[in-house]
């Protein structure tokens, strides 16, 4: 057979051969675009936040009037297997937060975010030395997202811990203690509801509270006085009405540990106290406890102009 006859031969061979090797070719490039626009969708849902919630008038008479809400409450702490008398304190004011920086923005921007932040102390002695505690959350007014930031520090005689969360694309947490156990560390955890945003989620809108059963994160300054991991949990919750109030439960079967937080039924929805019951103590003294606080006063005020010895008497008024 001639060479121009073998050509003629061999040439739907080679067709052939090439049709299924292109066609190999555009099926993986198939196969790797939709992997990747799978990999887009997944990521989409990480970052995307839904639209904010609009506000109502009453909530922007009331939180854009240039003050923040001071409330006071007479705090019975379990601490060392024992209750401790202190005060409790709960400063929630509107501010603008920079998304990008993760704090209170300096200049205007559209960019910033418009935030409820609730500063939470407690003060309490046990013995000779005293406990000083603050918590800090800065949960977006849209209610679109979970807090931006929280921050908690814990300060005694013994020593210091802090700890922050920063919400990017995951929780960002630092976590800093003079225990030798915990030391600093660097977490990253999947998204999950916070405790400390419950506080904050009340005051703006209570329907959106996370009910049934959910993995929460609990509040810091638990995990830090327990020494337990910082991360998810398992946990119950509930909303209740109870007595003209409205009260939220909060159950760990895990740790032991039921939070609840009354607060009032119609807007401002003011909390009015709290129960927070779990083992106590380290060691034989470990028992059930429950601290407990309970409203004393409630001031609007913009507190941060307050700051002359003439406004000391102001404490008096809210009995701290």
């Amino acid at each position: 057979m001639g060479t121009f006859a073998k050509n003629l031969t061999m040439t739907p061979i080679i067709t052939r051969i090439s049709l299924i090797f292109l066609s190999l070719l555009i099926g993986l490039s198939s196969c790797r675009k939709v992997e990747k626009d799978a990999v887009s969708e997944d990521k989409q849902d990480i970052t995307q936040k839904a639209d904010p919630k609009p506000l109502t008038k009453s909530f922007k008479d009331y939180w854009y009037a240039g003050e923040a809400e001071i409330t006071s409450y007479e705090l019975e702490q379990a601490r060392y297997g024992q209750i401790h008398p202190g005060k409790a304190v709960l400063i929630f004011v509107t501010e603008p937060f920079n998304p990008d920086k993760q704090v209170k923005a300096d200049q205007s921007s559209p960019t910033n975010v418009s935030v409820l932040k609730l500063n939470a102390t407690k003060n309490f002695l046990t013995g000779i030395y005293p406990y000083s505690v603050m918590s800090s959350t800065f949960y977006p007014v849209g209610d679109n997202q979970h807090a931006i930031k929280v921050t908690s520090s814990i300060q005694e005689w013994c020593g210091q811990v802090f700890a922050q969360l920063n919400n990017r694309d995951q929780f960002e947490i630092r976590s800093f203690s003079y225990f030798e156990s915990e030391g600093d560390q660097d977490l990253q955890l999947d998204k999950a509801p916070l405790e400390n945003e419950i506080w904050t989620q009340i005051r703006i809108r209570p329907e959106s509270l996370p009910t049934g059963e959910i993995s929460m994160i609990p509040s810091f300054e638990y995990l830090r006085l327990m020494h337990k991991p910082v991360m998810a949990y398992r946990a119950e919750a509930r909303l209740e009405q109870d007595q003209g109030n409205n009260t939220y439960i909060l159950t760990y079967p895990e740790l032991k540990r039921e939070l609840v937080i009354r607060f009032s039924e119609t807007f401002p929805y003011s909390i009015e106290s709290w129960e927070e019951t779990y083992p106590s103590g380290f060691g034989p003294s470990t028992e059930v406890l429950t601290t407990k606080a309970r409203k004393i006063k409630s001031l609007k005020t913009p507190y941060w102009r307050q700051n002359g010895n003439e406004d000391v008497s102001l404490r008096d008024t809210l009995g701290i």
